[in-house]
C-alpha cells in the first residue's frame, strides 16, 4: 500500500468554520427493496422519544474504512456487504458481497491488506473476504452467534465475539486456512474488543457490562497446570507492549485471559471502544451515553464528552486524533470534540439516530455515518474546503 503524504491537522479554531464547508455524498442501493434491506425504510413516520423520526427497520449495522480510506465496506440485516469507493457513489461501482445467512453483525478491514476483511453474522460464522475476486475465502464457524470482530495489527489474528460472550480467536496463516483457537468465555458482557496497535498482539482491552475496560495479556496463559510464573508488570501504553508468541491453544484446551488492569470508565455497562492512531488516548463508549477519554501513560480519565442522548455504540478518532466522535441509536444528530479540551467543535445533523460513526483513517477529516434514510452517507466525500 502506498503512503498518503502527511497532512497537517486543522487546529481547533479554525476546524468549525472548515468543517462547515463540507458536503455530504449518500451511497444508496436502488437494488435493494424490502425488510432487512441496506436502505428499506417503513412508510409510516414512528414516534419515538418525542422525536419524530422515520423507522429504519435495516439501519446499516456496521461500517468499516479500509486502511487506505480508499474503500469502505457496509454491513446490514440483509444478509450482504457491500462495498463502496467513496469517490464513486453510484451503485454501479459498488461490490456486493454474499454468502452470510444472517444478519452482518460486524466487519473489520484486515490492517495489512487493503482488500480483505473479516465479517461476523448472526448465523455463526466469521468469514474472510477477498474485495478484488469479490468472493469468500475462508469461513470459520464460532459456535454460536456473532456479535464483533477485531483485527491484530500485524494481520496474523482476527478476534471474534459471540453474543454469549465468548471470544474465539482465529489464527491466520498464509499457506494454510485459518485455524480457530480455544474459546474464551467471559463472566461479564463483552461489547468489544481492540488489540494493542503496533506489531504483534500483546494486550487485549474488552468492554465489559460492569462499566470497567479489562486490559489483558495476548496470548491467554497455558491451562493452570502448564502455567508458568509470570509477572503481572503493566506496561501503560499498549503500543509498546513487549513481544510474545500468539500460537494457538488446542481448541479442546481450557484458556481464559490473564487481567493486568482494569478500568472502571463507566456507571453502566461499556459498548464501544477506540485507541487514538497517536495511541494518546482510548476512548470508551457508555450505555450511560458518556464517551472518557483516558490517557494511556497513566489511565487517568482526562475528560468525559456527554453530548449524545443514549448508549454510545460507536467512537471514533480523526486520522490525527484531534477529534472524537460518537454514535448512538438515540437522539438525532452528533457532536465532534475536540480530544486535548473536550471542546464541541462542530455537529453533524441528522434526521434519524447514527449509531454507526467512522471518520476517514488517512488524511481527510471525512466522518462516514449510519442511520438516516437512503442508506450510507459520508461528510467531505461530496466536495468542501477541507
Amino acid at each position: 500500500m502506498a503512503p498518503t503524504p502527511p497532512r497537517k491537522s486543522v487546529p481547533k479554531d479554525r476546524f468549525p468554520t472548515l468543517f462547515a464547508t463540507l458536503k455530504t455524498q449518500t451511497y444508496h442501493d436502488p437494488s435493494t427493496r424490502g425488510p432487512g434491506s441496506h436502505t428499506f425504510v417503513t412508510p409510516t413516520p414512528k414516534l419515538t422519544a418525542n422525536v419524530l423520526t422515520t423507522h429504519q427497520s435495516s439501519s446499516i449495522r456496521t461500517i468499516a474504512w479500509n486502511p487506505t480510506g480508499h474503500l469502505i465496506a457496509t454491513g446490514s440485516a440483509d444478509r450482504t456487504l457491500r462495498i463502496w469507493n467513496p469517490e464513486k457513489p453510484q451503485v454501479k461501482n459498488s461490490t456486493e458481497l454474499r454468502g452470510h445467512t444472517g444478519a452482518v453483525e460486524r466487519v473489520a478491514w484486515n490492517p495489512t491488506k487493503d482488500a480483505e476483511l473479516a465479517s461476523v453474522s448472526s448465523d455463526g460464522t466469521c468469514r474472510f473476504w477477498d474485495v478484488r475476486t469479490r468472493t469468500c475465502i475462508a469461513s470459520v464457524s464460532l459456535g454460536g452467534e456473532g456479535l464483533t470482530v477485531t483485527w491484530a495489527s500485524d494481520g496474523s489474528l482476527a478476534l471474534a465475539g459471540r453474543k454469549d460472550d465468548t471470544l474465539i480467536p482465529i489464527y491466520l496463516h498464509p499457506d494454510s486456512p485459518p485455524i480457530a483457537g480455544a474459546p474464551l468465555a467471559q463472566s461479564l458482557q463483552t461489547n468489544q474488543t481492540i488489540f494493542n496497535p503496533v506489531g504483534p498482539p500483546t494486550t487485549l482491552l474488552l468492554t465489559t457490562g460492569d462499566g470497567s475496560v479489562k486490559i489483558c495479556s495476548w496470548p491467554p496463559p497455558p491451562p493452570p497446570a502448564a502455567a508458568t510464573a509470570n509477572g503481572n508488570t503493566l506496561n501503560h501504553n499498549p503500543a509498546v507492549s513487549p513481544s510474545r508468541s500468539s500460537t494457538p491453544a488446542p481448541p479442546n484446551s481450557s484458556s481464559s485471559l490473564q487481567t493486568l488492569h482494569t478500568l472502571h470508565a463507566h456507571t453502566s455497562a461499556c459498548v464501544s471502544l477506540v485507541l487514538s492512531p497517536t495511541s494518546r488516548y482510548l476512548a470508551i463508549g457508555g450505555s450511560d451515553a458518556l464517551i472518557s477519554l483516558y490517557d494511556t501513560h497513566d489511565w487517568i480519565c482526562r475528560r468525559t464528552l456527554s453530548s449524545l442522548s443514549g448508549s454510545v455504540k460507536t467512537v471514533s478518532f480523526s486520522w490525527d486524533g484531534s477529534y472524537v466522535i460518537g454514535g448512538s441509536d438515540e437522539g438525532t444528530g452528533t457532536d465532534i470534540a475536540h480530544a486535548e479540551t473536550g471542546e464541541t467543535v462542530a455537529r453533524i445533523e441528522t434526521s434519524a439516530p447514527a449509531p454507526c460513526v467512522s471518520w476517514h483513517p488517512n488524511g481527510k477529516y471525512w466522518i462516514a455515518y449510519s442511520g438516516d434514510p437512503g442508506g450510507l452517507k459520508i461528510v467531505g466525500a461530496a466536495g468542501g474546503g477541507m
